[in-house]
């Protein structure tokens, strides 16, 4: 693989609120580089600001641009408050952002935005966190449909996008279930990008080249995209990537097993129009990475192999008629797959076995029709109705012990509807509401009691059937245009979370989690009420966005651990030992014994905070240089005072910036404080100080025609001073698995049209 180079943006952030009142419209703006350019959230609500109809005159033998997006006059630096107009918190990265930070994963490009931390299991698997949720609770989809994965099954299960595959990165900090379903209901991640073409490009084609080198793992990836046009309509797309990376290094050597070998690319093609498009794409990814921790120090060597394919469809068609402003669909079918392998006895020999195999055959839809704005005795009304269909079969298979999900269906069927009202020229409300039935079909244990004759021996009840829920949820929000280009959200929310499958019946080892999980069929729906107030600034010298929240659920669904340890397979008779404090064996590679878990229901409460903020504070060179600063923090309580486990510590951090046309750099500090406040069976984690720094250089120059090619070249320095960072999220913190150590990374790319 050539040693492509990825591109980025400008690293630019700003801080000090106090200058408020010296940065607003009665106070002289630093005269620096452009204006920074909105971005058009599309995750976060149905009802999509109007486009102007494009002429219909085209020059001859022109394709149709359909709304093709503005060219941006200014690279958006990373951790830039955006402009949005979102009622509720967003977090967006852009495509530059992503290229220039290492990893193979999404959330490494996020794990350091307020609000949102990273499971960080193993380089190859690593799941968001926000606001102190994930898995069944954080959805993550491509072109707003579901991943389709069984990565909220287990925390060493990856994510089957790869970060090349992003153009921007959309998340929605907060529930989001009203457009999205159950598993919205702590965020969603929205990975937007262009293998379904929406537009077609200027001048009939475009395409990119990127990829970087990283130091901390011997690291290289490179991508590419295409798409091309013709003057018919007709505009296809291509894209492919390939990463590799070694064992990286940490402050105490080498963490072993922590590889990554993946690779993929898509193909699309749509009809574009004037006044809309419709396409389809094939995309494909495979992995293989390795699993870090206890078992890969004593020679097991776990691996997991993956691989998806996934069948894409998408189209609008902007109406502006017969009440209609445009109907939007989208469609996904996928068949995901993947193999847990490792050597079974190192002392023995070095062959590979498969312990486990995943597997996940996944259809989703959604269609939404957004009504032409009416105008009302209150104000313009704008809204938009739609309907959400899905069915999934999964399984979780094991060759050495009991299985931990047999196959299980799941289908739901949903209905949502979404209103805003301008009330006046500086306040908009928003209304939603949604009803869905989901029905959950499997086979699992309604009872895993002691034996009368051996405490020490449990015994399993079987339970076989459907389980049917009706979760609805309704949203309030305002927005309230205030002095000062600044504007504040409010919002209420009352949502409803389905129980997933493997909640309802898992029945088996975890490897991943060293547990023998016991899944509960008469699990309840999850009900949480939210409120959260923002403010937020975007234009101007002085940029920000906070927000404040608090969350009660009742019946939150989690795992219990007790006092039991219990082997993986069943004995002769179908019980299973389990003793306390440990002493069954033989249950897998590593763990000698599995943690006995249950899943059950307790009331819980979620608040926290979250803060980023920019300021320009004075022209130099070229451009201007300013400071940025940031701070989060998440509490998570059961109704009786204790702690929630697995919950982020506070974090502050800031730097110091510059950035003009062509130039950028930033060097900047994170500081994550001890975490002490523990659930059961935890145990503390020290903090930790992240500095980081980064120069960039981009180039724009017309060599005439259509193709104007930018090209971009950085590095990026991270954990600069090789601090030992360990994750309390990760369910690796016990085997002190450490994060990478001190890494640079050279990026860049080359950019067309």
């Amino acid at each position: 693989m050539g040693r492509l180079i990825g591109r980025t943006y400008l690293a630019v952030g700003p801080a000090a609120m106090a200058l408020l009142t010296a940065t607003g419209s009665g106070a002289q703006e630093t005269p620096a580089v452009q204006e920074l350019p909105p971005v058009e959230v599309t995750t976060s609500s149905p009802v999509v600001k109007s486009k102007p109809h494009p002429k219909k005159a085209q020059p001859a033998g022109a394709a149709p641009q359909s709304a093709a997006p503005a060219a941006e006059q200014v690279a958006v630096p990373p951790g830039t408050v955006l402009d949005d107009h979102a009622f509720v918190a967003v977090t967006t990265v852009t495509e530059g952002e992503i290229a220039a930070t290492n990893g193979p994963t999404l959330t490494d490009s996020l794990d350091n935005k307020p609000g949102i931390t990273s499971t960080s299991f193993a380089p190859g698997a690593n799941r968001p966190i926000i606001r102190g949720l994930d898995s069944y609770r954080v959805r993550t989809q491509e072109n707003g449909i579901g991943t389709h994965d069984v990565a909220a099954i287990s925390e060493d299960h990856a994510v089957p996008i790869d970060p090349n595959a992003a153009d921007r990165v959309e998340v929605v900090r907060g529930p989001a279930t009203l457009r999205y379903g159950s598993q919205a209901i702590g965020g969603v991640v929205a990975v937007e990008n262009e293998r379904i073409p929406t537009f077609a490009p200027k001048g009939g084609v475009s395409g990119a080249v990127r990829g970087g080198l990283t130091s901390v793992d011997e690291g290289e990836d490179g991508a590419f995209n295409v798409t091309a046009g013709t003057p018919n309509g007709i505009v296809v797309h291509a894209d492919g990537f390939a990463r590799t990376a070694e064992d990286y290094e940490t402050p105490r050597g080498t963490e072993l097993n922590s590889f990554v070998d993946s690779k993929g690319g898509a193909l699309g093609v749509s009809r574009v129009w004037n006044d809309g498009f419709i396409g389809i794409a094939f995309a494909h990814i495979e992995s293989l990475y390795g699993i870090p921790g206890d078992e890969a120090r004593e020679g097991h060597a776990p691996r997991i192999d993956m691989e998806q394919q996934k069948v894409l469809a998408r189209g609008e068609w902007r109406v502006r008629d017969f009440g209609l402003e445009a109907v939007r669909f989208w469609f996904g079918a996928s068949d995901y797959a993947h193999d847990e392998l490792a050597i079974h006895d190192p002392t023995v020999d070095t062959d590979f076995e498969v312990g486990s195999r995943f597997t996940n055959k996944e259809q989703e839809a959604r269609v939404e029709l957004q009504h032409l704005p009416v105008g009302t005795a209150l104000g313009e009304l704008s809204g938009a109705i739609g309907a959400q269909w899905g069915s999934r079969d999964t399984r979780g298979q094991s060759f050495e012990g009991e299985s931990l999900l047999e196959p299980v269906s799941t289908d739901s069927i949903a209905a949502f509807w979404f209103e805003e009202l301008g009330l006046t020229q500086s306040i908009k409300l928003q209304a939603a509401a949604r009803i869905e039935h989901t029905s959950v079909d499997g086979r699992g244990w309604d009872a895993f009691t002691e034996d009368p004759g051996d405490p020490d021996h449990f015994l399993p009840s079987t339970f076989a059937g459907e389980r049917s829920f009706t979760p609805t949820s309704a949203s309030l929000g305002l927005l309230h245009a205030l002095p000062f280009q600044t504007v504040a959200r409010l919002t209420g929310q009352y949502v409803e979370r389905a129980p997933d499958a493997a909640e309802l019946f898992s029945k088996g080892m975890h490897e991943a989690t060293g547990t023998f999980e016991v899944g509960n069929p008469f699990l309840d729906v999850e009900r949480a009420s939210t409120i959260e107030a923002g403010l937020k600034r975007s234009t101007g010298a002085l940029r920000f966005d906070a927000s404040a929240y608090y969350t009660r659920y009742d019946g939150f669904i989690y795992r219990q651990l007790t006092d039991r340890e219990c082997d993986g397979a069943a004995e002769a008779g179908g019980e299973f030992h389990c003793e306390v404090g440990g002493g069954a064996g033989g249950g897998g590679h590593a763990h000698e014994a599995f943690d006995l878990v249950f899943f059950q229901q307790r009331d819980a409460r979620f608040y926290g905070a979250e803060v980023a903020a920019q300021y320009d504070v004075a022209p130099i060179w070229n451009g201007v240089w300013g400071i940025d600063g940031q701070y989060d923090f998440v509490n998570a309580e059961f109704e009786n005072g204790e702690n929630v486990p697995r919950i982020p510590p506070h974090r502050l951090g800031g730097g110091l910036y510059y950035r003009d046309a062509n130039w950028s750099a930033r060097v900047g500090v994170l500081h994550a404080f001890d975490q002490d406040r523990i659930g059961l069976e935890e145990i503390p984690t020290p903090g930790y100080t992240l500095v980081s720094a980064e120069i960039a250089y981009t180039s724009a120059r017309n060599v005439g025609g259509t193709l104007v090619p930018v090209y971009t070249i950085g590095l990026k320095g991270e954990n600069l001073a090789d601090d030992e960072v360990l994750n309390h999220a990760s369910f690796k913190r016990r085997e002190d698995v450490l994060a990478p150590g001190a890494s640079v990374r050279l990026f860049g790319s080359v950019k067309l049209n």
